[in-house]
């Protein structure tokens, strides 16, 4: 139903902070700028930051994985740590290094299978949720398919366009948070019938067009259902 993570928006209180970050820090592109908000491009994904200025606000404390090659992560652990207190973990023989942004953001940087150099595209977005059963179902009717559940019930993992992790608070791997009222944008060749298995679940629909639809799931996380 859903083919593709269009973009995930983060708040950020200052741009220009944020734009060094990203820009200098981990070589995303700028694809757009306003006043109030940067456009970066990561792989098919936008990454956009957006300052508090309207609703949807973006998200806060927001934890998400960006993938980049497997022979590129020695050298991305070396450049970094030197200003940076990194931290590492392993999921099988996949490693992953952690660091914040200005804004609170915890970054994680994947090994993951791709092609060319350098960040390509987001492969996880975790959200808090204040009823892990609720969310889990609201997800699933959009064809997200759970794959794990935490042995505390604090959490689950989905797979669908990306990893989505939905977590009750706490914190997780180098005291990372799920965000709040984060912005998510979804590609789908038919955005009414996302709407149509949701409906009866959602917090709110805020705009509907043949195009694009967008509403709010049950703890207030933006959804943008888009065509390509």
């Amino acid at each position: 139903m859903l083919s593709g993570l269009a973009w995930l928006a983060l708040e950020a209180k200052y741009l220009e902070p944020a734009k060094a970050f990203y820009e200098e820090e981990l070589g995303l592109t700028v694809r757009e700028r306003s006043d109030d908000e940067l456009v970066f491009a990561a792989g098919e994904t936008d990454l956009v930051l957006r300052r508090p200025a309207g609703v949807p606000r973006g998200g806060l404390h927001t934890h998400y994985a960006f993938s980049i090659p497997e022979a590129e992560y020695d050298d991305w652990w070396d450049r970094l740590s030197a200003d940076y207190d990194l931290e590492e973990a392993r999921f099988g023989p996949a490693r992953s290094l952690y660091l914040y942004d200005p804004d609170g953001n915890c970054v994680e940087l994947g090994q993951q299978d791709v092609a060319g150099s350098g960040i390509d595209g987001i492969f996880e977005v975790v959200l808090e949720v204040e009823d892990l059963d609720r969310a889990q179902a609201f997800y699933e009717a959009l064809g997200f398919e759970t794959v794990d559940e935490g042995d505390d019930r604090k959490r689950v993992r989905l797979h669908g366009p990306m990893a989505l992790e939905l977590w009750e608070p706490h914190l997780g791997i180098a005291d990372a948070r799920g965000g709040v009222h984060v912005d998510l944008g979804f590609e789908t060749d038919e955005p009414a019938a996302a709407l149509e298995a949701v409906r009866d679940r959602v917090r709110a629909v805020d705009r509907e067009t043949d195009d694009e639809i967008v509403v709010r799931d049950p703890d207030g996380h933006f959804l943008t259902f888009t065509s390509p």
